[in-house]
């Protein structure tokens, strides 16, 4: 079974961080993974930095840019991970854009993460019906399981296509702005959340965009099985360093 699904059935509502490879600084990676695992995060997506990443706020934009003039690329973070399951068990997804992995090559990519532990991708400008009738093959291939977005305005049609396509967890994006620009859950949220645990959909939700800190998570893990945290984890990365990540897991719960 593949990591990611043994942590859901755990049961307990899953803290996930997202933070962009290489940043703060270009070696940075390995540490920030091992440190979130130590501090109790349950599932952790390294972004891959992209030169334009359209569904980012400027927090991750801004280091996405740096990480890339850094010198980071694809093969650096492979190399940077290749022994990255001798220190850390939790589940681990790379999340980008499709163009460095089309670039790369998509089965070689799959083939690398399969060879590294990596256990899924999220890569939100990959449709649904390219992924099925291309690359599905690829990613079952290698174990890897591929994560789709909804957002409020995704139709419940589309939405049960999403579910029935999918096996680990559905990225449920809060509202339809980009990342890191959101305070706060209003009522149009609640509702949106709401309208999603009614469906009833067989696979679990995880909310991204917009959990910031404990409040926010408590509001998102209500009905859903977990919430992503990106912006404000970077956000206190830049202003703090790696040596502080236990004091920022530690105000999330």
């Amino acid at each position: 079974m593949n990591r990611i699904n043994q942590k859901i059935k755990e049961g307990k509502k899953i803290l996930s961080i997202y933070f962009t490879a290489g940043y703060p600084e270009l070696n940075d990676t390995v540490r920030i993974l091992e440190e979130l695992e130590k501090n109790g995060v349950d599932l952790i997506e390294i972004g891959l930095p992209f030169s334009d990443p359209l569904a980012d706020g400027p927090t991750i934009q801004e280091s996405s840019t740096a990480a890339l003039k850094k010198g980071m690329h694809t093969e650096l973070l492979f190399e940077q991970l290749k022994d990255i399951r001798k220190s850390v068990s939790i589940p681990l997804i790379i999340m980008g854009y499709f163009n460095p992995v089309f670039q790369y090559g998509v089965e070689a990519f799959c083939k690398k993460c399969h060879e590294i532990g990596i256990d899924g991708l999220i890569l939100p400008d990959l449709p649904l019906d390219v992924y099925q009738s291309e690359y599905e093959v690829i990613f079952k291939k290698y174990g890897l399981i591929n994560v789709f977005l909804i957002t409020p305005q995704t139709s419940d049609e589309r939405i049960k296509q999403i579910d029935d396509a999918s096996n680990g967890f559905i990225y449920m994006v809060s509202s339809a702005s980009t990342t890191g620009t959101t305070k706060g859950f209003g009522e149009e949220q609640q509702h949106y959340f709401d309208r999603i645990s009614a469906m009833k959909l067989k696979n679990p939700q995880i909310v991204g965009f917009g959990i910031n800190n404990a409040e926010t998570f408590k509001q998102a893990t209500r009905s859903a099985a977990g919430a992503i945290i990106g912006s404000a984890f970077i956000k206190h990365l830049t202003s703090h360093g790696v040596d502080a990540i236990s004091k920022f897991v530690k105000s999330i719960r």
